[in-house]
């Protein structure tokens, strides 16, 4: 199995998954084991290897991506356009993600929580009961509290994402600031730190098709099949936010700045969706996205900078994707959110979008981060991973058109002339 490629060994899982659960139940036991004990631990070994690997990850991560820019001295007029414009795109994102899962709700069936159907232990679902009671709207300035640890190694300790990403920004930033021999330094330790936690998640995530496997058969002997039609309601909710974003979303920022038919443009980059579509990486598919967006008229001053700074760290696709899926776990567990919380959802799909770019697996660890810093398991992460490979594929179309559309109109604010012909 180790020459197939990672996502046809999770598929080849899950299918093997759904057979053993369906055959063994949760009391076959073997040689005195309780196979349904075994699907347990296999599932929760994998999860606690994904939480050992998130704080040096991403902290890694944001530092040496802000520390690099920096030094680079991209933060000028041009770089600062590009931030810009991708924040802003990756809220859009993740906005119309939070307005369809309130909407749909595919974590509620027939008024009750799917926690049942996805077999999620009781025990849990009154502990996390517990820690998200009583959130209202005042939170909403705990946040930002919490987003200045008063010490760092309490906040890694305790996974509170926020402070730490917020403490890696500004590291990163004042990174560039110092005497350059200074700046090596830190750097080359750093880029040390991220090259290495990039080895472990590639190490870990060799164990993503046993993991797969113990979680999804621990939840198929237990339920049988009844998750499945919540699970593609899940991604029913997820490829909907995805057309809306890349259909109504993003051709309204280029007609509103760059006055041309949508279509012009959707036109021009279809080699490059169709890449992307097929090889769910954005950065395999750069040369071609660079390829196509020249065709605008894009000078390569401005393509060449925006679109691989778009590679690394606009996602609006996995923004948008992260905030669905948290949203999803928490209504399964017949949580509601309050406003406090669903802007910290907002907030941190922002945030990790961004640092975990160009990380294996980034999606699993930006929701990993997410529900760690809400309060919520992961458990129910692999469950989400039965339909991650076509939604991959997907949010991939999703990431590289919005680069895109950075590019022309950041290229027409420069007063490049854009779809002249």
């Amino acid at each position: 199995m180790t020459s197939l490629k990672l996502h046809w060994q999770i598929l080849i899982a899950i299918i093997l998954a759904a057979i053993a659960g369906t055959l063994s139940g949760t009391n076959t036991v073997i040689l005195g084991i309780n196979i349904y004990e075994v699907y347990q631990f296999i599932g929760t070994l994998f999860l606690n290897a994904l939480k050992m690997i998130v704080v040096p990850l991403i902290v890694a991560s944001i530092i040496t991506g802000v520390a690099g820019l920096g030094h680079n001295e991209a933060l000028g007029r041009l770089g600062l356009k590009t931030l810009g414009f991708y924040t802003l795109s990756s809220f859009l994102a993740i906005m119309v993600g939070l307005l369809l899962v309130n909407l749909v709700q595919p974590g509620i069936a027939n008024g009750q929580p799917i926690k049942e159907l996805l077999g999620l232990d009781s025990q849990a679902v009154a502990e996390v009961t517990a820690k998200v009671a009583g959130r209202d709207t005042s939170d909403i300035v705990d946040i930002f509290v919490r987003m200045i640890p008063t010490n760092v190694v309490d906040a890694a300790a305790n996974g509170e994402m926020l402070g730490l990403i917020f403490f890696a920004i500004l590291f990163g930033f004042f990174m560039t600031k110092i005497q350059k021999e200074h700046y090596d330094t830190l750097m080359s330790f750093w880029q040390g730190i991220m090259d290495t936690m990039i080895a472990m998640t590639l190490w870990v995530m060799k164990f993503a098709p046993i993991g797969v496997f113990g979680l999804v058969a621990k939840t198929v002997a237990s339920t049988g099949f009844a998750a499945l039609v919540p699970l593609l309601t899940f991604a029913g909710v997820v490829l909907a936010g995805l057309l809306t974003h890349i259909f109504v979303v993003l051709p309204l920022l280029l007609f509103v700045f760059v006055k041309i038919k949508p279509q012009t443009h959707f036109k021009t980059m279809t080699p490059a969706l169709l890449t992307a579509f097929s090889t769910a990486s954005s950065s395999a598919t750069l040369p071609m996205t660079m390829e196509c967006v020249k065709k605008s008229g894009a000078s390569n001053r401005t393509t060449s900078f925006v679109l691989p700074l778009g590679a690394t760290v606009n996602m609006d696709g996995t923004a948008l994707y992260e905030c669905v899926a948290a949203m999803f776990i928490a209504q399964a567990y017949g949580i509601e959110l309050s406003l406090s919380m669903q802007f910290t959802v907002v907030l941190l799909a922002l945030l990790t979008s961004i640092g975990v770019a160009g990380i294996p697996a980034a999606s699993l660890v930006a929701i990993t981060i997410i529900l760690t810093a809400i309060g919520l398991p992961v458990e129910a992460i692999g469950l989400i991973l039965v339909t991650d490979r076509v939604l991959d594929m997907c949010r991939t179309a999703v990431n590289v058109y919005s680069d895109s559309c950075a590019a022309v109109i950041i290229a027409k604010s420069e007063k490049e002339v854009v779809y002249a012909h």
